[in-house]
């Protein structure tokens, strides 16, 4: 065959015009829609309370504990499928969402009073009178929340020998603390301690019992006249020499003021106890929040000058 008589191949490329201009739209879409997400985030977190905020925090912190305790159950009062099981009620996943929660409410109420202990320690550090006490301030975390204990030592008492008169010094450091117990997220208590040293029976057998409890009332009085709020206080009690420091039961340090900013769950148990007793007919609890002129009127004729009961040794 001649080249002459080769067929003739044309090829024609079209060019796109104007077709490819409607992919801005698509990333423009896409643009919208996280915009829309922040913005409805944003707003939510709006309307949020300090303690939620908080709660979800401590949950990005440690989601390890919210899933493990929770599972797949999570979704049970929303849906019959998985996350629900067998039962049309619901009534399996029910219980692993309230386990959840309740891990998730621990959570946070520790986190709270973490951060309240790091508060406390930085006052200490740059206030004199709290830095004064030394080994005679110990604060702990317990089951019931956070303790501050102010104790006694060999060389200087909170109260003076033998009654429930607080000492100057102690009033200071009372002072110094009332503004940072009006904090406390969920109330606090405050316990008095004794040695076991006995005293002489005196007017009405006066005893530790008696002086433990005068001595955590005084100190509820000080740290209202320092401005601590009323409605923060949850309970006054007296433990005498019950619950010794040490091996000794006559170490001046067992002599002391507790008190304690409440966990959630201390709260909410100690507000349980007492709907029982009042449910029951009962009233408030016995030495809960103590009725200050009755108990300082029996206080004072207890210390009367004619009937002074006199310890066997420093209290």
């Amino acid at each position: 065959m001649s080249k002459s008589s080769r067929p003739v191949v044309i090829k024609k490329v079209q060019k796109g015009g104007h077709g490819a201009h409607g992919s801005w739209k698509i990333a423009y879409a896409d643009f919208m829609t996280a915009m829309m997400a922040f913005f409805l985030v944003m707003w939510l977190l709006a309307g949020t309370s300090k303690a939620q905020l908080e709660g979800i925090t401590e949950y990005f912190r440690h989601p390890t504990s919210i899933s493990f305790a929770s599972g797949d159950k999570m979704s049970a009062s929303d849906s019959a499928i998985p996350g629900g099981g067998d039962d049309p009620r619901h009534a399996d996943g029910e219980v692993r969402r309230a386990a959840g929660e309740k891990v998730f409410s621990a959570t946070a109420s520790t986190s709270r009073l973490r951060a309240a202990r790091d508060q406390l320690q930085s006052l200490v550090r740059q206030n004199p009178t709290l830095a004064a006490l030394g080994a005679q301030l110990k604060v702990d975390m317990t089951e019931e929340g956070l303790r501050i204990q102010i104790l006694d030592d060999s060389q200087q008492s909170m109260f003076r020998i033998g009654s429930a008169d607080v000492v100057p010094r102690l009033a200071h450091v009372l002072d110094e603390l009332a503004p940072f117990l009006n904090k406390a997220p969920y109330g606090i208590t405050i316990s008095g301690h004794t040695d076991n040293m006995p005293f002489v029976t005196g007017l009405g057998g006066y005893s530790n019992w008696e002086l433990s409890s005068d001595r955590a009332n005084a100190a509820r009085r000080e740290l209202v006249k320092a401005g601590f709020s009323a409605d923060q206080l949850i309970r006054v009690t007296g433990h005498a020499a019950t619950m010794n420091l040490g091996d000794k039961a006559n170490d001046p340090m067992n002599r002391r003021i507790s008190i304690v900013l409440l966990s959630e769950s201390a709260r909410r148990s100690i507000d349980s106890e007492n709907k029982v007793i009042q449910d029951n007919g009962g009233g408030t609890t016995a030495m809960s929040v103590l009725n200050a002129e009755q108990h300082s009127a029996a206080s004072d004729a207890a210390k009367a000058p004619e009937a002074q009961p006199t310890p066997v040794k420093p209290q």
